[in-house]
């Protein structure tokens, strides 16, 4: 038994190595940017010998460029139709730095709508790796994309922003490389259809990644750390010069964390970077619908993922776009630096003249568990007069949410509709409540959602304004002494169930509180 045991044991040692050595003579098959002159000492510019390899790969059809073990410092690297970069482990494409005199990354190419979104969504040409009109394409490898050169800002003359940036592609993989600040945005997918994103790990200056008016995209098992802004983004902006939907889209298996930059790839998790995030309020990090919402977003999923030290989960349309049937599940978050759950219908309104707010409806978050959550800004849900959100279930749902952190924070008893604003949790300032608080909804359902705070609390558990129809079954809340579970006004059609959970002494109607004006709208991070 132990000789055949051995034998098969061999067997497969042997056919595990002629499949490594087969996969390995295959790679060496391609064409090697070696071969072409790149010198992979970090120093050298290997702008030149990349491409110059990548065309002769096109020139035949298609195929792998492959970069061996070495640091290949270069500027703008143009990627083609049927090519596979393959950076092997050891192998590091370095963003150089701009010359001198100007030169260096490719220019930002013109775009007449790029007034309605910022400057980063609008160009794609002014990047480390970039292609346009491109369809089966491919980056893979165990390597390394260092952004070390990039900008996270808008860049001058001869400077890149950018990681990896697509346009108006298809068939498209990114797969198992790392990517260590990637600029402004470490991917930029904007108009991509079929998109698969998987086992990546991204440490980054700004976005890790932007998903944009793009159709069947799959991102799974990626690690995004994105302190300064957000870690898994998916917008529909105007940028194409038309409005397109972000719709058929699976986010699985993936954690998002706002430590500090290049510690999560080096394995210390510092929190020292959180008054350098642009907008001043905290780690990012987080998954986010919008801000950029000209297109909408529909039929998405997002599944057994895991937000540390960052913002949580945003749905946001306020650029006119319908944001319809989303399931989200199995979410676990710690740390979190404000809202767990934000959905938000605005009416900010960047696009062509004349488009008419959005839609929110068909939501479905359920199995989420917050730990450590910030209770300033609560959990919100709303949306604006005479827009509602429709159609919104949460279900099993856990909430532990610290306390305000000084007694001298100004707590509002009227919050401001912010309807033009930039659409962010703490531009609402503190809340009344510090569980939830609901405006402007229609037909919401909670089931097992379970609230409670770490420490001395003085507001409500909820506050629901406008809301048309609301159903608390197995609605659960920790609340301060003589203070009630909820607080409605304007309010209508609320059913509780087991009757008499939340007995009616905590239960209070108030008069809608005296209008807010607005302050002027401010722009704020993208």
């Amino acid at each position: 038994m132990n000789l055949i045991l051995r034998t098969c044991l061999l067997a497969v040692f042997i056919c595990c190595a002629v499949d490594a050595a087969s996969r390995a003579e295959n790679l060496q098959a391609g064409i090697n940017v070696r071969d072409f002159g790149a010198s992979g000492d970090g120093k050298t510019l290997d702008t030149q010998p990349i491409n110059k390899a990548i065309d002769a790969a096109a020139r035949s059809g298609g195929g792998t460029v492959y970069f061996p073990a070495g640091t290949y410092a270069t500027h703008s690297i143009h990627l083609k139709s049927n090519i596979s970069l393959y950076i092997d482990q050891g192998a590091t494409i370095l963003a150089a730095d701009p010359v001198p005199n100007g030169a260096g990354y490719d220019p930002a190419e013109p775009n007449e709508h790029d007034k309605f979104q910022d400057f980063g969504h609008s160009h794609w040409q002014n990047s480390l790796i970039w292609g346009i009109g491109l369809e089966n394409v491919s980056i893979l490898g165990p390597g390394t994309i260092y952004g070390k050169g990039l900008t996270k800002n808008v860049p001058r003359p001869g400077q890149g922003n950018k990681a990896i940036a697509l346009k108006l592609c298809r068939n498209v993989i990114l797969r198992d490389f790392t990517i260590l600040y990637g600029g402004h945005f470490g991917i930029l997918a904007t108009g991509v259809d079929n998109l698969t994103i998987d086992n990546l790990k991204i440490d980054t200056n700004r976005d890790g990644m932007d998903i944009d008016c793009c159709r069947n995209v799959r991102i799974t098992n990626c690690t995004v750390n994105s302190p300064w802004d957000d870690g898994i983004c998916l917008k529909s902006s105007y940028a194409l010069g038309f409005a397109r939907a972000t719709e058929n889209v699976t986010i699985a298996n993936c954690q998002v964390s706002g430590f500090d930059r290049g510690t999560l790839i080096n394995g210390t998790y510092q929190k020292n970077e959180a008054g350098m995030v642009p907008d001043r309020q905290g780690p990012t990090g987080r998954i986010k619908f919008g801000t950029e919402a000209n297109g909408g977003f529909k039929n998405i999923t997002i599944t057994n993922c895991l937000f540390q030290y960052c913002r949580g989960l945003a749905l946001e349309t306020v650029d006119g776009g319908v944001l319809e049937d989303v399931a989200i599940s199995n979410m676990v978050m710690k740390d979190l630096t404000n809202s767990p759950i934000f959905l938000r219908l605005g009416a900010r309104m960047r696009g062509p003249a004349g488009t008419p707010p959005g839609k929110l409806r068909r939501v479905s978050i359920s199995n989420l568990v917050a730990y450590n959550a910030d209770s300033h800004f609560s959990s919100i849900i709303a949306g604006i007069p005479g827009n509602d959100i429709e159609d919104i279930k949460l279900s099993n749902i856990r909430i532990y949410y610290r306390p305000i952190d000084s007694p001298l924070v100004q707590i509002q008893t009227a919050v401001p509709e912010f309807s033009k604003d930039y659409p962010e949790p703490q531009r609402f300032g503190v809340m009344p409540s510090y569980g939830f608080f609901i405006r402007h909804v229609r037909n919401i359902e909670m089931n097992n959602v379970e609230i409670s705070y770490m420490g001395e609390e003085t507001r409500p558990a909820m506050i629901l304004e406008d809301v048309k129809g609301i159903s608390l079954n197995n609605f659960k809340a920790q609340t301060p002494a003589g203070r009630p579970v909820v607080v409605h006004r304007g309010t209508r059609d609320i059913s509780i169930f087991p009757v008499g959970s939340i007995p009616k002494d905590k239960i209070r109607k108030e008069a809608q509180p005296a209008t807010v004006p607005d302050p002027v709208p401010r722009r704020g991070q993208s």
